[in-house]
């Protein structure tokens, strides 16, 4: 019987990405996405200031979708399960590194407009950036990635932990 123990993931994870870091490039196009939407938003109060952390995280949930993420660890691999409703497999990239894996997906929403003249809309963000820290290196090469009822799960190995190699007696010889 394996031993998973699942590990709660801040919000700062999500977007925690520095120069340097495998992702640094994905994690660069969202923030300029979201930073030109929150400056939408400013400019529509009016160049308001003092609403900025305000502006961009109202930018952020418009643009992302909150991916929640459970990592479960065993003896030999770490297991990622990721909620991811509404998309399927060709929405979903899937990016590892020895020490972080990289969620990204991009749907397409097809709205049908009526005669009917909108008073009020909430639309769901359709685009995934995650990147998780890992707690243990991985091979970035062995990897498997299931996408099923909206749930991603993503298995990989761990690496570093060295082979068991059997000992036997070796009997002198005269």
């Amino acid at each position: 019987m394996t031993d998973e123990t699942p590990r709660q993931l801040s919000a700062r994870e999500i977007l925690s990405v520095s120069a340097g870091d495998p992702f640094f490039e994905l994690a660069q196009e969202i923030n300029n996405l979201i930073s030109r939407r929150a400056y939408e938003l400013y400019e529509y109060r009016g160049h308001a200031h003092g609403h900025d952390g305000e502006d961009w995280l109202h930018a952020a949930s418009e643009i992302l979708l909150n991916v929640p993420a459970e990592i479960a660890e065993t003896d030999n691999q770490l297991t990622i399960r990721a909620d991811v409703p509404g998309f399927t497999e060709r929405d979903l990239d899937v990016r590892v590194a020895p020490r972080s894996v990289c969620i990204t997906g991009h749907r397409q929403d097809i709205f049908e407009y009526s005669q009917e003249h909108s008073v009020y809309s909430e639309r769901r963000s359709n685009r995934i950036f995650r990147v998780l820290n890992l707690p243990s290196e991985v091979d970035p090469d062995n990897v498997d990635a299931t996408v099923s009822n909206g749930v991603l799960e993503v298995k990989v190995l761990k690496v570093g932990l060295g082979r068991k190699v059997p000992v036997r007696a070796k009997f002198a010889t005269a």
